[in-house]
């Protein structure tokens, strides 16, 4: 296959191995399943480093998003990338136990109920104003 780049042979982690990497001076971190050995950006995160070391060693995946992380610092992320987790560590939402029912009950059908509930509650009380 001319003209084409060799794929670079991915390197997997165990959840295990990156909770080991949380100290100043080793700093790893998971974000989207991908992990980042982050110690040399430790002291130039505009937000500071204590925000890292306290997410140092795990899944930083929902702090990192709640921020709202810029492009720019999207892509920066590639330069500090070192492998993946293991796939039997991942959290794949297809095999998540109950997660399409609970965002059904919780997007979907507690609005709905809460809405007959009032209806109800309303038809009630306009039915005993009339009677009064």
């Amino acid at each position: 296959m001319e003209g084409k780049e060799p794929e670079a042979e991915v390197t997997y982690y165990r959840l295990e191995e990156v909770a080991k990497h949380n100290s100043e001076k080793d700093m790893w971190m998971v974000i989207h399943e991908r992990v980042y050995d982050i110690t040399g950006f430790l002291g130039e995160h505009p937000g500071g480093e204590e925000v890292l070391i306290e997410q140092g060693g795990r899944d930083a995946t929902e702090s990192f998003e709640d921020v709202g992380h810029s492009v720019d610092a999207k892509d920066m992320l590639k330069q500090y990338y070192i492998g993946e987790v293991h796939p039997s560590d991942r959290k794949e939402k297809s095999k998540d136990s109950g997660s399409f029912f609970k965002s059904c009950w919780s997007n979907w059908i507690i609005p709905v109920m809460g809405a007959v509930l009032l209806a109800v509650m309303y038809r009630f009380y306009m039915a005993e104003s009339r009677l009064s």
